[in-house]
């Protein structure tokens, strides 16, 4: 017996734990998850618990055969912005790339005036429809990153708006400063890296609005040298650092955020051996995003076997933004990392489960272990494979955050 009740009991289920080492996916059938705390206390064989349902907890709730996950990280979006780029979508459609749309003054910059034009009140709720779509498929925590304001004032406004997120909805918020996501037209580069380095940066840290910094290093936004200023800084001010790398090219990106020991390195088409080698030494997490991948129409896929040979864990994100991936399915990203990118179910899980906890910094998530947060979600499902092979489909029954269950 427990030294106290638990808050809640769920049985008729199969955990997919998620747990590395053992069976696939971590599965255990006829499985019982034990909560207390906001905390996981027991995940197990239901034969295995050391009293009756009734005697162990408060409530008891029926899994109605489902399956549960961890709950789902999103360890990879822009959310919060103003206006769309569906024009964007026209052009590429007719032949126009990506970089071609940028140096045209359209892009991340289009979207900067849309956002810039926005107070908070506007860009919240312009975001909470995309949360909402996020949440409805079992995202229990998610990454927001700045990058639309591009001047200090209106970078501040974009995560003090992403915070306010964490408030309305029940979701655990987790904020990255981007403000060297793209040269605003007021500034060249150098000068705008001075500003982000010299006042940004410094602001953000002091009112605590993020918990990592990102940046672009790519030939369309800040070179490396730049790029390495932003991090050396963000690194002095005790903020970890992330990086847009080799999404377009190959910069060497990925490389220097292991220099940094980057939490994660994310798109990475054009990563080399070298890079990957680096990413592995330093632990840095790989972040796919299909959703990306698919909207620019491009062809050149990230070395997912490289990465196996070097076992940098892989996680999969939506990078919901307006221009590149207007995605809030993060079902989909499974399905496209697997049918565009060739990793396997369970990889695809992992991706948006424990490899996407590590890529935000967090130990506490990702993983059904006791002592780990009471995330998860109950699937009406027989098997965690059909979360990736089903299209469209969202079997969700339930959201479980601590005691709660919500529908």
């Amino acid at each position: 017996m427990t030294a106290a009740p638990w808050d809640a009991l769920w049985l008729n289920l199969s955990a997919a734990t998620m747990a590395p080492g053992g069976a696939a996916c971590g599965l255990i059938a006829d499985a019982a998850i034990g909560i207390a705390e906001g905390r996981v206390a027991y995940v197990g064989p239901r034969a295995d618990l050391p009293d009756t349902p009734a005697a162990l907890a408060r409530d008891v709730h029926d899994g109605e055969g489902g399956v549960m996950t961890p709950g789902l990280i999103d360890c990879h979006t822009h959310l919060v912005y103003g206006g769309n780029r569906a024009r964007e979508f026209e052009m590429r459609l007719g032949g126009a790339s990506y970089e071609a749309i940028a140096r045209a003054g359209g892009g991340i910059l289009a979207t900067v005036r849309a956002t810039r034009a926005l107070d908070e009140d506007a860009l919240v709720a312009a975001t909470l429809p995309r949360l909402d779509a996020l949440l409805r498929e079992g995202v229990t925590t998610i990454e927001i990153k700045s990058g639309y304001g591009l001047s200090t004032h209106a970078e501040l406004r974009q995560l003090r708006a992403a915070r306010r997120l964490g408030a309305l909805r029940p979701v655990d918020v987790r904020t990255t400063f981007l403000g060297a996501h793209a040269v605003p037209p007021e500034h060249d580069a150098d000068a705008y890296v001075d500003l982000v380095v010299n006042e940004m940066l410094p602001l953000v840290a002091a009112e605590r609005l993020a918990e990592a910094v990102d940046a672009f290093c790519e030939t369309i936004a800040f070179t490396p040298a730049q790029t390495r200023r932003v991090f050396a800084r963000a690194q002095a001010l005790g903020l970890p650092v992330k990086l847009h790398a080799e999404q377009l090219s190959n910069q060497g990106g990925a490389a220097l955020a292991a220099e940094f020991s980057a939490l994660s390195a994310d798109h990475l088409e054009w990563l080399d051996e070298a890079g990957a080698a680096a990413m592995a030494r330093a632990g840095t997490v790989a972040v796919l995003l299909p959703g990306a991948f698919y909207a620019l129409r491009e062809t050149h896929t990230p070395p997912v076997p490289l990465l196996r040979a070097h076992g940098v864990p892989i996680a999969l994100a939506t990078d919901s933004n307006p221009g590149s991936s207007p995605v809030t399915s993060l079902l989909l990203m499974l399905n496209m990392g697997c049918t565009l990118f060739r990793l396997t179910p369970e990889e695809a899980l992992a991706g948006v489960t424990r490899n996407a906890a590590r890529a935000l910094g967090l130990s506490d998530r990702g993983v059904l272990r006791v002592g780990m947060r009471a995330d998860a979600v109950l699937w009406r499902i027989g098997h965690p494979a059909e979360l990736a092979y089903n299209i469209g489909l969202c079997p969700r029954i339930a959201t479980v955050r601590g005691d709660e269950a919500l529908a």
